[in-house]
C-alpha cells in the first residue's frame, strides 16, 4: 500500500541467468574454488601427499608431493620431488621440481632441477641445480633420460659438471 512497487513487481518473475565466466583464453586446467589443504609448522610427514587442490606446507614432508597449487612456506621443508601447476617456494627443497609456473621467494633455498614453463626467481633466494623451460613439464615425455636431461625436451643449453682434472 504504502510501497513504490507495482502489483506486478510483486509477483516473482524468472531471474536472468547469472553470466558464466569464460575460462581465460589459454587457461590448461579448471578447478574448483575451495581452501588449501594446511601442513602446520608442527607436522613432519614420511611419504606421499597428493591432491587434486592446493596445498600449503609449514611443516616437513619427506617424499613426494603432487598437487594443482603449492605454497611452501619460510619454515618449512620438502626432502623429495614436485609436481604441481603452480609453485610457490619461501622455504627449504631438496629435490626436482617439475612445475608450469616456479616462483622461488627471497627466502627460499632450493637444491635440485626445475623443469618449468615459466620461471621467476626474487633477490636473496638460494638456488642450486639446473633449471629448464619445458613447453609440457608435466607431461609424461617429461621424465628424467639416462643422460641426466629431460626426455622431450629440446636442449636449451648444455651442462656440464666441473671437476678437477686427474693427472
Amino acid at each position: 500500500m504504502f510501497s513504490s512497487r507495482s502489483k506486478d513487481a510483486a509477483t516473482p518473475s524468472p531471474a536472468p541467468a547469472a553470466p558464466v565466466a569464460a575460462p581465460a583464453a589459454g587457461n590448461r586446467r579448471t578447478r574448483p574454488l575451495s581452501a588449501p589443504s594446511i601442513i602446520s609448522a608442527d607436522m613432519v610427514i614420511n611419504g606421499t601427499l597428493d591432491s587434486s587442490g592446493d596445498i600449503q606446507i609449514d611443516g616437513r614432508v619427506e617424499g613426494d608431493v603432487r598437487s594443482a597449487g603449492l605454497v611452501i612456506g619460510d619454515k618449512a621443508e620438502i626432502q623429495g620431488e614436485i609436481h604441481a601447476e603452480d609453485v610457490t617456494v619461501r622455504g627449504k627443497v631438496v629435490g626436482r621440481i617439475r612445475a608450469r609456473k616456479v616462483l622461488l621467494a627471497a627466502t627460499s633455498h632450493v637444491e635440485g632441477d626445475i623443469l618449468h614453463e615459466a620461471f621467476a626467481v626474487e633477490s636473496g633466494a638460494f638456488f642450486e641445480g639446473n633449471c629448464r623451460h619445458s613447453e609440457d613439464p608435466l607431461g609424461e615425455d617429461a621424465r628424467p633420460g639416462a643422460d641426466g636431461g629431460y626426455d622431450g625436451d629440446k636442449p636449451a643449453a648444455m651442462f656440464a659438471t666441473l671437476s678437477p682434472a686427474a693427472g
